[in-house]
């Protein structure tokens, strides 16, 4: 039975992230004011209904670039560090100056992956954008690309939105881009694609459905917006897909619109392991049977039973993912052994560890309680 699609009017806390082939416009290199308006509309209609409303802008580099005279195509990154420069405070007048015509106000927050990643700086994030939305600001977010290095090049807003979705406690995040939705298949090349309109869980199926990037200003295709659902969804949020360009798109969701919704379960998250289940950076993975997926669904721990397989170069405590037999990632977590430590307990009995290490750690990988279950 496919489940039904939530109410828009239900949220009480949302995050609408706008792409930048929504907000610049790819021939004249210039902000798209008119549809920022209808937008902004949008946006207030959802305040004045007492939703906390936060905005993950994309666009600054884009419009930086063209103040500043760069061509199409690919920068270097001095470059786009330049641009965004520049295209900051363009952004943040836009955005600032919209939301006030309908008498709200903006705060701008400028975060990089280290501002989620290290659990103090996410602390104090998310009390920043709790005090503003408790004097019923709109905070208006974006990565600093001015100071990121890797980040610019592979970065992108889509899994920036979803780690301020689970970072902010909201129940609903909203993607704008330039598609309506996941697809069967790539519509443009496979006639035969279908539309989706419920996906209950984030399974292997449903990621091997992703597709690439559109867009020569948009650095998400697809694929991050499957990511995103993943740590929204296990963070404790809805989450949803709608194409932007149509004008007022979150009044289009809310009247039934064609969109994709990736609904999550309804069992509560606690803070800590919002934070685990948002980790952009896992730094490897363990592979685990089938016996212990369903261990973990009951909640237990991780045991080097029910391991399969060591990936990556992990230490102890380092955020890795959970993956089942297939190869689904189903959660996250905080390892209790290095990489080097757990490949030697690996399908072993925790009454071994002592003798296979030289000393008796943890009997578990992952306890319970470092440990957030999402899709797979």
């Amino acid at each position: 039975m496919t489940k039904r699609a939530p109410v828009l009017a239900d949220f009480k806390r949302i995050v609408v992230k706008v792409g930048s082939s929504l907000i610049v416009d790819p021939n004249k290199a210039s902000a798209k004011r008119a549809w920022l308006k209808r937008l902004a509309d949008d946006i207030a209609e959802l305040h004045r209904a007492g939703a906390d409303v936060l905005v993950v802008s994309s666009g600054a580099v884009a419009l930086g670039r063209s103040v500043l005279g760069f061509p199409r195509g690919a920068l270097k990154l001095e470059d786009s560090q330049a641009a965004a420069a520049v295209g900051q405070i363009a952004l943040a007048r836009l955005w600032a100056e919209t939301l006030h015509d309908r008498g709200l106000v903006a705060g701008q927050v400028l975060v990089t992956l280290g501002d989620t990643e290290e659990r103090r700086r996410y602390l104090y994030a998310r009390e920043c954008l709790t005090r503003l939305l408790s004097l019923r600001a709109v905070p208006v977010i974006n990565e600093n690309d001015t100071v990121a290095t890797a980040e610019i090049r592979y970065g992108d807003n889509d899994r920036l939105a979803a780690r301020v979705a689970t970072m902010a406690s909201a129940d609903l995040l909203i993607l704008l881009s330039d598609v309506d939705g996941l697809y069967s298949a790539p519509p443009d090349s496979n006639p035969n694609a279908k539309h989706i309109p419920v996906v209950p869980r984030v399974t292997a199926e449903i990621e091997a459905m992703a597709g690439g990037a559109a867009s020569q200003y948009s650095r998400g295709g697809m694929r991050t917006k499957i990511e995103a659902a993943k740590i929204a969804t296990t963070g404790g949020a809805h989450m949803v897909i709608a194409d932007g360009r149509e004008e007022a798109p979150i009044s289009r969701i809310a009247a039934g619109g064609r969109c994709t919704w990736f609904l999550t379960p309804s069992n509560p998250v606690t803070a800590r392991k919002k934070w685990i289940a948002g980790s952009l950076e896992p730094k490897g993975a363990v592979h685990i049977d089938d016996g212990a997926a369903k261990a973990l669904r009951s909640g237990r721990s991780l045991l080097p039973a029910g391991v399969t397989r060591i990936e990556g170069g992990f230490a102890r405590g380092d955020c890795i993912l959970i993956r089942n037999a297939k190869g689904g990632e189903i959660g996250r977590g905080l390892v209790t052994y290095d990489a080097s430590d757990a490949a030697k307990i690996v399908g072993r009995s925790t009454k071994d560890i002592e003798a296979l290490l030289g000393f008796k750690g943890p009997d578990e990988i992952i306890h319970r309680d470092d440990m957030a279950l999402g899709g797979g």
